[in-house]
């Protein structure tokens, strides 16, 4: 009945031939083993930070040299069992010891509760009680198997909202973002794809924190190898220097006990069939209350004021309208005096890797295809408060340069971001103007206008970011950027701007609208138009500043924009 979390097969793993098996984490290290398939976005990407975390726990490289060398020389899967093997004892599911992210008090003067309740999207006691759980309802997971309510459990813990008076928030704050490094071949097997996110010994840790070899019986470590950290009291708060450095991949701030049943039954979320299910758990307040200047390795974070840079760091969340490359600076570039971004140490530490292979390795060129050409992978719930409204997950292109250039870098990509946050600003205020006698007095909510600007011109973005890229990765003194590449950034604004004024301003046929309306559209599409022409001393301003920087010219309005400007 018992299951071990390292030897048991409870993971799906994806093969090339497309088959889909339940192996043991060893099963990373298999050459054919190309991906995880779990049932859910949110325990997907938790399953992938599971496996970084066995890794980093349980083959910590000494330094970036070594890094290399395991990267160079894969492991076997017996050599991935061996490395897992000592840490055991802190992987049990069940049974009368410790028990994997549990309280090790069995909690039974508490109420037990469903089991939904390790779901973040599940409603809470109040959403029931006052009938709110209107797109995510009650009672559809009454029921779950052992391998899901380990990864249930495991996403909430390095999830955890807040949830109330006691009910304590994740080590990160609650839904953060996490951002992963890929290769950009998606054919790479599991490994190759995993190794990326680890970090040397030397650079895993916080400041003040020091290194130490791990080990399973590690109760600042693995929290639920010793007595509860109980957070009734001033003075319990859990900081950085309190625990082992990798204890952030396994932090734990909430108290369960999993309840398991011996009446078999099916997995409401993977469909199975199980023979000791779990239906209901125990659950208290007052766990482990983490507080201080907290960094995940694999979490961006930010200062709410860089001229004070004392407070605390907050951890990057998703936010309504989805992530894009308007937030590509701050999960990619370190801007700590302007910005306040602080991205992922494990995105800084591998942008660093390629020089410091350059510098102490002569077979430098043997890794381009992993620093040159790789991807981030953000994802992460969109929490209003302790209610999600959304999950996002989005693969971006990860474009490093030589330290010397990241400022030039920054620069060029703030005046592309920014040069598409004034074109959607436009195109949302003329379409006010175009729908509303009085749009000034317009309500309502018109970010998606914005969203679907920036979905529209994202992939033209990341085009003109690996073509920067290269252009510093060649620049031997003052780099330039081609005014082909601002040119055709401009282009690509000024036609999707367009589209999308057509495709939201003319809602209705035409022959139904009154003159009035017909000429609102008409002035506000005319207005657009001169802006994004540059035309005129004041429309015309942004424009006209963006081609002289980029160094290239406006063409005076063509035909076919004057026709365009007439459409209606």
């Amino acid at each position: 009945m018992f299951m071990n979390l390292l030897t048991d097969p409870w993971l799906p793993f994806r093969h090339v031939d497309g088959r889909l098996r339940y192996r043991s984490p060893s099963a990373l290290a298999d050459p054919d083993v190309l991906d995880l398939a779990l049932p859910r976005a949110d325990f997907q990407g938790a399953a992938w930070q599971f496996l970084i975390a066995l890794l980093q726990t349980a083959m910590t490289p000494k330094d970036t040299d070594a890094w290399l060398d395991r990267y160079q020389q894969p492991p076997s899967i017996a050599e991935v069992e061996a490395a897992l093997a000592p840490f055991m004892a802190a992987f049990e599911l069940d049974g009368d010891g410790p028990r994997f992210m549990q309280d090790l008090d069995p909690l039974e003067d508490v109420k037990e509760a469903p089991v939904s309740g390790l779901l973040i999207d599940s409603p809470g006691a109040n959403g029931i009680k006052n009938n709110t759980d209107f797109f995510v309802k009650r009672g559809r997971v009454e029921s779950v198997c052992q391998r899901c309510a380990a990864l249930a459990l495991y996403t909430m813990q390095i999830n955890a909202p807040a949830g109330g008076a006691g009910i304590r928030v994740g080590l990160r704050g609650g839904g953060p973002l996490t951002t992963l490094i890929l290769p950009e071949d998606e054919t790479q097997p599991l490994w190759a794809r995993l190794w990326p996110n680890v970090m040397p010994a030397d650079a895993v840790g916080q400041p003040g924190q020091r290194w130490r070899a791990p080990s399973a019986d590690d109760g600042d470590l693995f929290f639920w190898m010793a007595d509860t950290r109980v957070s009734d009291k001033k003075g319990t708060e859990v900081l950085p220097d309190d625990v082992h450095p990798l204890h952030p991949f396994w932090s734990m701030p909430r108290r369960y006990r999993l309840l398991f049943d011996d009446e078999p039954g099916c997995c409401d979320l993977c469909g199975d069939e199980t023979a000791h299910p779990v239906r209901r758990l125990r659950s208290k307040k007052q766990g482990a209350n983490y507080d201080g200047p907290w960094r995940h390795p694999l979490t961006p974070y930010r200062l709410l004021n860089p001229k004070k840079p004392d407070e605390l760091p907050l951890s990057s969340k998703g936010q309504p309208g989805g992530l894009g490359y308007r937030h590509w600076p701050g999960l990619v570039l370190e801007d700590e005096a302007v910005s306040g971004a602080l991205p992922a140490r494990v995105v800084t530490h591998h942008l660093q890797k390629y020089e410091l292979v350059e510098v102490a390795r002569g077979d430098g060129e043997a890794f381009d295809a992993l620093f040159r050409h790789a991807r981030l992978w953000v994802f992460g719930y969109d929490m209003d408060n302790m209610k999600p409204r959304g999950w996002y997950s989005v693969e971006m292109p990860l474009v490093g340069v030589p330290t010397a250039h990241q400022e030039t870098l920054r620069e060029w990509v703030k005046r592309f971001v920014d040069l598409a946050g004034d074109v959607a600003w436009q195109v949302r205020n003329q379409l006010k103007r175009a729908w509303f006698k009085r749009p000034e007095d317009a309500k309502g909510d018109m970010s998606q206008i914005d969203a679907q600007l920036f979905e529209a011109t994202q992939l033209a973005f990341f085009d003109a970011l690996r073509q920067m890229g290269e252009a510093l990765r060649e620049a031997k003194a003052t780099p330039t950027l081609s005014p082909d590449i601002s040119r055709q950034w401009y282009l690509t604004l000024k036609r999707r701007a367009l589209a999308l004024f057509d495709a939201q301003a003319i809602s209705g046929p035409l022959e139904g609208m009154k003159m009035q309306q017909l000429e609102r559209i008409t002035a506000a599409r005319r207005y657009l138009l001169d802006y994004l022409n540059g035309s005129g001393k004041k429309v015309g301003k942004t424009m006209q500043a963006f081609a002289e920087e980029g160094g290239f010219e406006l063409k005076a309005p063509q035909a076919e924009d004057h026709r365009e400007g007439s459409a209606v």
